[in-house]
């Protein structure tokens, strides 16, 4: 059984709630079952965020992560801080050097840094950086198709923000190149 469990992270603003609910619905498309659990702290913009996503081929138990997450994305360093120790041995750690300065204290993760609102701001959409990194999660984990999350945007945003999507597809594509690939 394959089971994917991912926890975003970051300040309200960040896109945080919007790359969980993407990959929930990329997952769902594909078939999977899915869980998002959003988690807000006392302000919305500029306060704490995070979600769970857990994506599974079978029937999911619980939509709690625990210490068992197999991806983690922190993109500020209180969610860094935080969050580092709710994965497991071997999962994967995107970190968005753009805004942390701090090194992962694990050396069993697979860890990757990623500038993302560098690179956002250098394909033309500042506020793209959490399309960055979540191209850079699907590079590294391959848990949905970057099709699945081109259709799942059209869900999170509505036909309304369709325009929106040719900066948004650059973004996951250059999130993806930017991933550090351990041989």
């Amino acid at each position: 059984m394959a089971i994917d469990r991912i926890i975003f992270a970051g300040f309200g603003g960040q896109g945080v709630m919007s790359m969980g609910q993407m990959l929930t619905y990329a997952g769902m498309m594909e078939g999977k079952h899915v869980t998002w659990c959003p988690s807000y702290g006392p302000e919305m913009r500029g306060g704490t965020a995070n979600c769970s996503v857990v994506i599974s081929d079978e029937l999911i138990g619980s939509p709690i992560i625990d210490n068992d997450a197999t991806a983690v994305i922190a993109m500020n360093p209180p969610s860094l801080i935080k969050f580092e120790s709710h994965a497991i041995s071997g999962a994967t750690l995107l970190i968005n050097s753009s805004l942390i300065d701090k090194k992962a204290q694990r050396s069993d993760l697979n860890v990757c840094y990623i500038e993302a609102n560098k690179i956002a701001a250098d394909v033309g959409n500042a506020k793209s950086a959490n399309m960055v990194m979540l191209g850079s999660l699907l590079a590294m984990t391959k848990i949905v198709s970057f099709e699945s999350i081109e259709e799942a945007f059209l869900k999170v945003f509505g036909e309304r923000k369709k325009s929106f999507m040719p900066a948004n597809r650059a973004a996951l594509k250059a999130g993806a190149e930017a991933v550090c690939i351990k041989a």
